[in-house]
């Protein structure tokens, strides 16, 4: 009868794979370097995972987890929604810097094939965050919601991009602000 793996195996793999995915590229990391870091025996880790496809979807399907908890945190402790669209920039100015960029957008660019699994996922990730910009920014007195939600999308994008080369103070600072300009460009369009 084969054994049971430990408590957290799963997440154990995970955390390894991320760490080596997020700092090398999905393509670049082969199995036996996750099994190595991990110190797991090649049927443990296919036991969790059947195939590294299973693996990277499991990947950024914890990614797009990250973001849904910061986008629930931000609106459970920030209540007007254009102050939430500035405090999600925010909270992306903090993880920003210490990354080699977004996570989804890395494998999606990685992954071109629509049909790929990976593709799918960050490909839905990513319409899925603009939905939620745009319907924060349709709570707001905005004259565009649409477009404001988008242009926030635009700048969170740009901090993954240039976070790690700018720093905290350069990307971070500039995104913020940036971000409160266009929100409040937006609310004053709505009251001419």
């Amino acid at each position: 009868m084969p054994r049971k793996p430990a408590p957290g195996t799963r997440e154990r793999i995970l955390d390894v794979a991320a760490d080596l995915f997020d700092r090398r590229g999905v393509h670049a990391v082969g199995m036996q370097q996750i099994i190595d870091g991990v110190g797991c025996g090649k049927q443990l880790l296919y036991r969790e995972f059947p195939s590294k496809d299973h693996l990277v979807v499991a990947y950024l399907e914890r990614s797009a987890q990250a973001w849904a908890s910061t986008l629930a945190r931000v609106c459970a402790t920030v209540d007007a929604p254009e102050d939430q669209l500035v405090e999600l920039v925010r909270a992306v100015q903090g993880m920003a810097p210490n990354t080699r960029g977004c996570p989804l957008r890395n494998t999606h660019a990685e992954f071109p094939d629509p049909g790929h699994p990976a593709h799918q996922v960050s490909l839905k990730h990513f319409q899925d965050v603009r939905e939620q910009l745009r319907e924060l920014a349709r709570r707001t007195p905005a004259a565009h919601p649409d477009r404001l939600g988008d242009r926030i999308m635009l700048i969170i994008d740009g901090l993954y991009v240039s976070g790690s080369t700018l720093g905290p103070t350069g990307a971070g600072a500039t995104a913020v602000g940036l971000a409160q300009d266009v929100v409040r460009a937006e609310i004053a369009a709505q009251a001419v």
